[in-house]
């Protein structure tokens, strides 16, 4: 019989054999789990209790990466550029649609059956399978109604004022404020955005550092109204701020709608799950319940108008005077080059 010392000497020899034999069967069989990666600009709190419940009705294990940056969306569309020649993410699920059509014509989207998307109308989606937008917000106008009275005649007299020191909205570089300047670019020209934005600066509005900041603003009376999103004003209506919304319209009297959009990536690890989330992500079922949420998602495709909830069933009026996106992404990049040189201090 051996000792004891022996016998230690001898466990501690094969434990390294032991180690290299059993890891590979330990992750085979952790990766023996269906399982889909989804990068996500989407608020997390909202985003995670749909993609929870996509894994608890698929058995498919969901790994969510959220960027919480206010440039959140720009943010993830530069990582997804620099991982293109390695993908690690199979679905990108972003809040609007400018840096998914940046990918698009990068040539980091798979293209998908058109049927895939077919409940959402044609303007909401890439006519070639590439992406698909669901569940949006609106630009619009948040009102202090203790300040001044909410109605789009007074409101956009307000705006074509002299004196916009009372009059909020967020710096144009990053989320829809830039998506929303873009589409100005698509109406007017850039030449003309660029002459309307001097003139609100010349007023002296106010640039706050995002929409969030814009509401804060107007709820708490530093400012009489201002541009933001739908989500953020319901935000203030429901901590009992005294502010109502109002549709921003273009020049042309459109809406400006900025749906949340999704695109499988191009060589992603895993195809099979990623189309499982990608078509769950543009069903009635999960508009229905970002309609339900904090946020109020606007559904874009046909859904049952009694599950809407009462608050949300109005703004379904607006998504017919709404533009689509695409028109306006030529002008995404010379808005955002002409906009960081001039907030950085390089432009005019």
């Amino acid at each position: 019989m051996q000792p004891a010392s022996s016998r230690r000497l001898l466990l501690i020899a094969l434990l390294p054999l032991a180690v290299a034999t059993l890891l590979p069967l330990i992750f085979r069989r952790s990766e023996s789990k269906p399982q889909v990666v989804v990068y996500c600009a989407h608020d997390s709190i909202f985003a995670d209790a749909v993609l929870r419940k996509f894994e608890q009705q698929t058995g498919i294990r969901v790994t969510a990466r959220y960027d919480e940056e206010a440039s959140k969306s720009l943010g993830l569309t530069q990582l997804l550029l620099a991982e293109q020649n390695a993908p690690r993410c199979d679905v990108f699920w972003n809040n609007q649609t400018l840096g998914t059509i940046r990918l698009q014509q990068a040539g980091l989207l798979q293209r998908c059956p058109p049927e895939w998307f077919a409940r959402i109308p044609e303007r909401y989606r890439d006519p070639d399978g590439h992406w698909c937008g669901f569940a949006g917000r609106f630009r619009v106008w948040i009102v202090n109604t203790s300040r001044m009275q909410a109605g789009e005649d007074e409101v956009n007299q307000a705006f074509a004022g002299s004196d916009l020191s009372r009059c909020s909205v967020a710096v144009p570089l990053f989320g829809t404020t830039l998506t929303h300047y873009t589409e100005l670019a698509a109406e007017l020209g850039l030449d003309k955005l660029q002459e309307w934005h001097r003139s609100l600066r010349d007023r002296g509005l106010r640039e706050a550092r995002g929409n969030g900041a814009v509401r804060d603003l107007v709820a708490a009376g530093a400012c009489d109204f201002g541009l933001t999103d739908t989500d953020d004003v319901f935000a203030a209506i429901d901590a009992g701020a005294p502010v109502q919304m109002l549709p921003y319209r273009l020049p042309s009297a459109r809406t400006i709608c900025i749906p949340n959009s999704v695109a499988m990536i191009r060589n992603g690890p895993h195809p099979q799950q990623a189309e499982q989330l990608l078509r769950y992500l543009v069903s009635e079922e999960v508009e229905l319940q970002l309609a339900a949420s904090a946020s109020r998602q606007i559904p874009l495709g046909n859904v049952s108008e009694a599950e809407v909830p009462a608050e949300v069933r109005p703004l379904l009026g607006w998504v017919a005077d709404s533009t689509g996106p695409a028109a306006a992404a030529e002008f995404d990049g010379p808005v955002l080059e002409w906009l960081t040189g001039l907030y950085t201090g390089a432009g005019n």
